[in-house]
């Protein structure tokens, strides 16, 4: 068994406090787990209104698996309109 492990870090512009980027954070995290079957939580920079680190995991068979898993939720959160993607790393274990 392989284990993609994701640190992505990420600006919310528009988030004016911290209920608003609560809200757009818990969506994103629901839409990852559904889409992607990975356990998904916020990391970092609880207390800033723009600013999050998310961290991603994944389970796959192979490291073909794993890669591929990581490289589609990189994909989905580069598409996604509500957030900017600043920097991510990858572990693979």
């Amino acid at each position: 068994m392989i284990v993609a492990s994701l640190r992505v870090e990420i600006l919310l512009p528009g988030c004016a406090s911290l209920k608003q980027k609560r809200f757009v954070l818990a969506s994103l995290k629901a839409r990852l787990r559904n889409r992607f079957n990975v356990s998904v939580c916020e990391n970092d920079f609880q207390d800033k209104w723009q600013r999050s680190e998310l961290a991603v995991a994944a389970a796959a068979t192979d490291m073909r698996g794993a890669r591929t898993v990581a490289e589609q939720v990189l994909d989905f959160l580069e598409r996604e309109p509500r957030i900017v993607l600043c920097g991510h790393e990858r572990n693979f274990y």
